[in-house]
C-alpha cells in the first residue's frame, strides 16, 4: 500500500537533491574554468616577460606562446558553448611536439630516429584532427545536448 504524501515527499527530496547536486557541479565547473584560464594567462604573461628580459625570442618561445593561446581559446570556447573542443587539445599536442622537434634538432644538430618518431606522432595527430572534423560535420551534436547532462529535468525527475 502506497502512502501518497510519502511518495510526494520522496519526489520532492529527490528533486531538491538533484538541483543542489547540479548547482554544486556547475559551481565547481566554473571555478575550475576560471582557475585554468587565470593560470594560463599568468603563465603566458610570465613567459612573455621572460622573453623580454632575455632580449631575444626563439621559435621555441613563439610556439610556447601559441600553446598558451590555444589553451586560452579552448577555455573560452568551453565557457561559451559548454563543449570541450577536442581539436584544440590536438592542436596543443601538435604545437608541443613541433616545439620539441625544433628544439631537439636545433640543440643536438644531429637528427636521428627520434625526429622520425616525433614527425610520425605529428602526422598521426594531424590525421586525428581530420577524423574529428569529419565526425563532427557528419554527426553533429544535437543543440543543448551538453547542457542536458547537468540541467535539472522538467519531466518529474526523469530524463
Amino acid at each position: 500500500m502506497k502512502i501518497d504524501w510519502a511518495e510526494a515527499l520522496r519526489e520532492n527530496v529527490h528533486g531538491l537533491a538533484e538541483s543542489l547536486g547540479n548547482l554544486l557541479v556547475e559551481t565547481f565547473h566554473y571555478l575550475a574554468l576560471f582557475a585554468i584560464g587565470g593560470i594560463t594567462a599568468w603563465a603566458a604573461v610570465l613567459a612573455f616577460l621572460g622573453m623580454v628580459e632575455t632580449g631575444h625570442i626563439s621559435v621555441d618561445d613563439i610556439l610556447l606562446l601559441f600553446i598558451y593561446l590555444e589553451l586560452g581559446a579552448m577555455v573560452g570556447i568551453y565557457f561559451k558553448t559548454n563543449h570541450m573542443p577536442v581539436r584544440f587539445l590536438i592542436y596543443v599536442a601538435i604545437t608541443a611536439l613541433t616545439r620539441l622537434l625544433i628544439s631537439d634538432v636545433s640543440h643536438h644538430n644531429r637528427p636521428d630516429a627520434s625526429v622520425l618518431y616525433v614527425s610520425g606522432a605529428i602526422l598521426l595527430l594531424a590525421l586525428a584532427v581530420l577524423v574529428v572534423r569529419y565526425a563532427s560535420s557528419r554527426f553533429p551534436a544535437a543543440p543543448g545536448e551538453a547542457r542536458k547532462a547537468v540541467a535539472p529535468s522538467t519531466e518529474g525527475g526523469k530524463q
